[in-house]
């Protein structure tokens, strides 16, 4: 028999339950390709709990999580939460899930399907062929540091890494480096902030365990710059809190549909996977919703929590064959579209080219 992992699965709300589905199909078919199996075990988050439990973040959930090998996530949140105490926001659950997890790490990549170049905004020769991973520091920096203060006439924050931060999160960029092209770009502005400058010679000390990868620094405003002018010259970027929370959004609309792009969050304990966009309660319930990014999403878990290579390329080239093949969901149906599809045809045209490959 094979390997057996067992993945919590949190749906969420709005479209959270119809991606996640299709997912699960695909992980599926996945699974019985590659000789291993998968034991899923649900759980509550956000407005679904708020509505079962009376709290976005139930004690179940929490326990639970703790003893999987991965999350997989779809989306949370909507209106009919809206005027909750913050507490109480499905918001508010899912940042509390993600300190119990220990996810320090968040992985965001940005990925130009050439089916889909025409998607986005920038010209053809800019975009094409664009495979960016962003590796944002989430526990810390300045929204975390203290102290803070906010008065009347004068407010202020703190930005705040120490070296064990800065050292675990660089770690983190070169091990996915070594599984990519082995380029590394540290983003920071060690010009004029003392933590930068710490920041720059912790990575540097990292590096020197990472010989195969080459290792470059940019500062912040140059990189943003770099992301619109150039950004095939990135592999790997890695940085803190607040520059990669601005650059991973920057780069995320390189693709031109924000519909495609997965993301993680990982580090000590649990890795939380998990489409970049939200619950579109507009469109919940009615089959249009796409599902590649939560297909996407599942395909970096298997690489990055799993270590199943192989399995996770199998999903990635089953989307492009998709897209190649000219399959739609409504979001995309204006670039080269021959067939409009549904979110659950969609996700059974991808497993099926995973069974057929």
């Amino acid at each position: 028999m094979g390997k057996i992992y067992k993945i919590g699965i949190i749906k969420g709300d709005g479209i959270g339950p119809e991606i996640v589905d299709e997912a699960i199909n695909v992980l599926d078919a996945t699974a019985s390709k590659f000789g291993f199996e998968i034991q899923y075990e649900e759980f509550l988050l956000g407005g679904a709990a708020i509505d079962e439990t009376g709290i976005p973040l139930p004690p179940e959930t929490i326990a639970g999580v703790k003893r999987q090998d991965a999350v997989l996530f779809g989306a949370i949140g909507g209106p009919k939460w809206d005027n909750l105490e913050r507490h109480l926001r499905p918001e508010s659950g899912l940042l509390g899930l993600r300190k119990e997890m220990g996810t320090f790490a968040n992985l965001r990549p940005a990925i130009v399907y050439d089916e889909l170049v025409n998607a986005s905004t920038l010209k053809e020769n800019v975009v094409s062929g664009v495979d960016i991973m962003v590796v944002r520091e989430l526990t810390g920096g300045i929204y975390f540091g203290e102290p803070r203060e906010y008065g009347q006439d004068k407010a202020y924050n703190t930005m705040v890494y120490t070296r064990d931060e800065i050292k675990r999160i660089a770690k983190v960029a070169f091990d996915i480096a070594m599984k990519r092209d082995k380029r590394v770009c540290s983003v920071d502005k060690a010009n004029v902030l003392e933590v930068s400058q710490l920041w720059r010679e912790v990575v540097e000390e990292v590096a020197q365990d990472y010989t195969e990868v080459e290792l470059t620094h940019m500062y912040v405003d140059n990189a943003a710059m770099q992301l619109i002018r150039n950004p095939k010259q990135f592999d790997v970027m890695v940085t803190g809190n607040i520059f990669g929370d601005i650059l991973s959004d920057a780069a995320s609309m390189l693709s031109g549909s924000i519909g495609l792009l997965p993301s993680a969050s990982t580090g000590s304990k649990v890795g939380l996977y998990e489409p970049i966009h939200g619950s579109a309660p507009d469109i919940a319930g009615q089959g249009i919703a796409n599902p590649i990014a939560t297909i996407a999403s599942a395909a970096m878990m298997l690489r990055y929590e799993l270590n199943e290579e192989e399995a996770a390329n199998s999903i990635e080239d089953a989307i492009k064959k998709a897209l190649s093949d000219g399959y739609r969901t409504g979001d995309i149906s204006a670039f080269d579209a021959k067939e409009i599809v549904s979110c659950s045809e969609m996700g059974s045209i991808i497993a099926n080219n995973i069974s057929k490959s």
